[in-house]
């Protein structure tokens, strides 16, 4: 899920909103402002139920970034490096750049962010009960109080053990440390998460036809999301196990063709396709070899055609510092979850400071459709 506007850092954490928040901010305003707020508290003008409806949307998406970053921060103390945080449609999503070594981190990550709902409810429940002694609004204490009830909510849907929920992840983290098999623990709690999905979907789609109310279309929406995620989930998993005992080495391309920062945009591009640079992404290096940052034909073709004779490479490429790297002996499985957060889908390989290889997700999945029909009977 890629951010569609970045907000900056919070506790060191990268947060960005996808383009689909809005739906969900349209969404809750136009629930609460067209029907509980006018039924609990008729009277009030329909600015006065809107103004209130998107307030309490935005506060509804502050609490999901508290669960989110509460992930992101307990997976950072327990050695997990974290991309960043976005928030979308459905909820928020925390990008981990790796996994929990052992079932105990694991365990401490998943579990943080139903708590955080949790009393995230209890606050708002709080809250609400002061405003009503002092004598507030009563429109203003119902806000409040629908706050409690759906961060209570979210804490105890989230806490279903069945993936990708974070009840999924506290699964995983107990079937792993009974049997010792982490790839054994995702499938179980991809399985469960689709038994979920599908249980979503078809009691949603039964109240639509029953009750002809549409509010089970939004269950059977969470269902499918809920079947698709899990799938990812188990899919991901069966492919780290494939890939358990391959080196970043075996599959990466060795020596690959590098372009130097000086060479101007034009000048790499007289050279491509069917000379010099016949690839899409090239590794960048200075005068004297050694390996500086990374250019795609993406970059390449931001620079205006102008500019492009006077224009270095050096200056529109994606600068080292930025761009995944990995040893050549480091396990693919590891390396895979940072490709994947990554925008170029490339990593550079080194050997001490030496430049070796590129790898791409492409070369990942290569290694693994020849593995597969290996072990194919």
């Amino acid at each position: 899920m890629k951010e569609t506007l970045p907000l900056g850092r919070i506790a060191g954490v990268r947060v960005g909103l996808h383009w689909s928040v809005l739906v969900i901010v349209v969404l809750v305003a136009l629930m609460l402002a067209s029907g509980r707020f006018p039924t609990a508290h008729p009277g009030e003008s329909a600015w006065t139920y809107w103004g209130l409806g998107l307030v309490t949307a935005v506060a509804l998406l502050v609490s999901l970034l508290a669960h989110e970053l509460a992930h992101a921060v307990v997976a950072r103390r327990n050695g997990v490096e974290v991309d960043g945080i976005t928030l979308w449609m459905l909820g928020g999503v925390a990008r981990l750049r790796s996994e929990a070594r052992e079932p105990r981190a694991d365990f401490r990550i998943a579990v943080v962010g139903p708590l955080v709902s949790a009393m995230a409810g209890m606050l708002f429940a709080g809250v609400a009960a002061w405003l009503e002694v002092l004598g507030a609004p009563g429109l203003a204490v119902e806000a409040v109080t629908w706050l409690a009830v759906i961060n209570i909510v979210l804490a105890l849907f989230n806490s279903l053990p069945a993936a990708p929920l974070d009840g999924g992840r506290l699964l995983r983290a107990f079937l792993w440390r009974r049997t010792g098999d982490r790839v054994r623990a995702a499938l179980g709690a991809a399985a469960a998460g689709r038994l979920l999905g599908w249980f979503m979907v078809l009691t949603g789609v039964a109240s639509v036809l029953l009750s002809g109310e549409l509010a089970g279309l939004w269950a059977a929406l969470v269902g499918w999301f809920v079947i698709a995620a899990a799938t990812d989930e188990g899919r991901e998993a069966r492919l780290l196990n494939v890939l358990a005992q391959v080196r970043v080495r075996q599959v990466m391309t060795p020596d690959p063709v590098t372009v130097t920062d000086t060479t101007t945009v034009a000048q790499l591009l007289a050279g491509a396709p069917f000379r010099g640079y016949r690839h899409s992404v090239l590794p960048v290096v200075s005068q004297d070899g050694t390996a500086v940052g990374l250019v795609t034909l993406t970059q390449i073709n931001h620079t205006p055609v102008r500019a492009r004779s006077v224009t270095p490479v050096g200056q529109v490429m994606r600068p080292l510092d930025e761009v995944v790297t990995a040893t050549p002996d480091e396990a693919v499985p590891d390396l895979l979850p940072r490709l994947q957060a990554s925008d170029e889908r490339r990593a550079l390989v080194f050997e001490g400071e030496r430049l070796v290889g590129i790898v791409a997700l492409s070369d990942i999945s290569r290694a693994v459709a020849w593995l597969t029909a290996m072990a194919r009977p």
